[in-house]
């Protein structure tokens, strides 16, 4: 499956127009990965721990659209956007969220 943030793909004509497709994935952040991200808060620097988690569930909503296209006869998604968004009573929750044109390409 093809994926791509542009509304075209070069040296492709679309075909068809299969719908929107979208997958959302909600995260919780736990208190280890809480731990960890304070003390790199305290000496600087990346927090893995959270990246990793930002990682997994960006992947895990992709493989979520995907497979929506899939279903609808889709070999490629066009303008996919991703949204990040914190979410929950104290935020401590984060939404990922992307969606797309489901197309068949010539």
């Amino acid at each position: 499956m093809l994926l791509t943030t542009t509304p075209t793909v070069q040296g492709h004509d679309i075909m068809k127009y299969l719908g929107v497709v979208c997958g959302e994935v909600v995260i919780g952040a736990h208190l280890g990965k809480d731990i960890l991200a304070s003390f790199t808060n305290i000496v600087g620097g990346r927090s893995n721990a959270y990246e990793s988690t930002l990682r997994e569930t960006r992947d895990d909503a992709l493989a979520e659209m995907v497979q929506e296209a899939t279903k609808l006869g889709a070999n490629a998604i066009v303008g996919v956007k991703f949204d990040y968004t914190v979410i929950g009573q104290s935020g401590s929750m984060m939404m990922v969220a992307v969606s797309g044109t489901a197309v068949t390409l010539a």
